[in-house]
């Protein structure tokens, strides 16, 4: 080779590493950071359960970005309606004012997705869009204030609603929310899955805010009887019972919705993650007559902008058809049997599961976090849960194979030696 062109290589290869090093530095000098150890993977694309970096180094997502990508990133028919929805509109106005074909049928899509409710309870036939979880939860909140004509909301210890102020009042965590008092008052806390604390929702009461699955607090699944009682002690006292499926809807413990696996209807859902196929929405979901509330006194009650957004109503649209179409949940049950089966080890405690939302527990902090670094760097992406950090978060894109589990596993167990 010429020295010439030598010399042309050497000047490529370091015009390369500075351009990695200088988006790295951007990143963390202009990208607000919420810790001082973020991952600072940079992916150049992702598809089905893979990340690939700027190397094309790939890594298996068995977290689905916490919870978001049900059906794998980037799948094909999401991708196709996001195309086709572009080149039709975006944002056109503020939300509920024109009829936007997206919107609208992703709503019927998504009452056709709720189960008939038992006896007379009235049906969850009215959507209200949002642009995430944290979102959801705070309409819903605003919705059985004004329905109930009360202030009170009761939550779970543990617990994790979202980060806005009004979620925030919810959390179960006092380290989260100490350094941002004073926070809504009225607000108090009960014991997941604890039937004595179920005396504590009074007449007093708006809602009761709860996960079926207690997720951040490391996937707690409390008995059915439990959820049975709560939902008679809200019906005796006139509270709402608003279950929140922001991490559990969409398939990822086995139905399509979790609460079908407790025998219970709930007054209010909150949706979200999974619910975008990686677009970024939400929603919360009520019968008509609660959610007329909203109309009048005040007329505007509550209000979005891009809620809705016709763009990410289109994933969504196409999500659910794809979770619902090929039963995509029909298979979690056998898929997390596998991974129990397989993660055996005398360091792992227990795994505890509700579908595809598990969690392995460890002696402490410490070993897990070790284990997952190993694991990074082997190619596989996993976490932990932000009230139970002895335990890693396994919660893969619902499309995993069972030969990625079984490389999962290996790659796990590998990492605890």
């Amino acid at each position: 080779m010429k020295p010439q062109n030598l010399v042309i290589l050497w000047l490529h290869h370091i015009l390369n590493i500075t351009i990695l090093i200088t988006q790295r530095e951007l990143f963390l000098k202009n990208v607000a950071q919420t810790s001082d150890f973020p991952l600072a993977l940079e992916i150049e694309r992702a598809e089905g359960v893979y990340l690939y970096d700027t190397e094309g180094k790939s890594y298996l997502d068995l977290i689905s970005g916490i919870g978001v990508s049900n059906v794998g990133h980037r799948h094909p028919k999401v991708v196709e309606a996001i195309k086709d929805q572009v080149d039709k509109y975006m944002h056109l106005m503020v939300y509920g004012e024109f009829v936007q074909s997206p919107q609208v049928q992703l709503a019927k899509a998504l009452v056709d997705s709720l189960t008939p409710s038992a006896g007379d309870r009235p049906v969850l036939d009215n959507v209200y869009f949002t642009n995430s979880g944290t979102e959801a939860i705070e309409g819903a909140m605003k919705l059985a204030k004004r329905y109930t004509q009360r202030t009170e909301f009761v939550s779970c210890y543990n617990a994790y609603h979202g980060a806005t102020q009004g979620a925030l009042s919810l959390s179960g965590s006092e380290n989260f929310k100490r350094n941002f008092r004073p926070l809504l008052p009225m607000t108090k806390n009960i014991t997941h899955g604890n039937m004595d604390d179920i005396e504590q929702v009074t007449e007093q009461t708006a809602a009761v805010i709860i996960e079926i699955i207690g997720g951040e607090a490391g996937v707690r699944v409390p008995i059915i009887a439990y959820f049975q009682a709560l939902r008679k002690k809200c019906d005796e006292v006139g509270a709402l019972l608003i279950i929140d499926e922001i991490q559990t809807g969409f398939g990822r413990t086995g139905s399509f919705w979790a609460f079908e696996q407790f025998g219970i209807y709930p007054d209010v859902i909150t949706s979200a993650k999974g619910m975008g196929g990686g677009m970024p929405i939400g929603a919360f979901i009520a019968n008509q007559k609660v959610m007329s509330v909203f109309k009048d006194n005040p007329i505007l009650g509550h209000i979005t902008t891009f809620g809705g957004h016709p763009v990410s109503a289109a994933a969504s649209l196409a999500t659910i058809n794809l979770i619902r179409g090929e039963k995509l949940y029909e298979s979690v049950p056998e898929k997390a049997a596998l991974f129990r089966s397989l993660l055996v080890h005398p360091k792992i405690r227990e795994v505890r599961n509700q579908g595809l939302m598990m969690a392995v527990e460890f002696a402490d902090f410490d070993e897990l976090k070790g284990i997952i670094d190993r694991a990074i760097e082997k190619g596989l992406l996993t976490d932990w849960f932000l009230f139970c950090d002895n335990s890693m978060r396994i919660a893969p894109p619902l499309i995993i194979t069972e030969e990625q589990i079984r490389t999962s596993c290996e790659i796990i167990l590998s990492c605890i030696e």
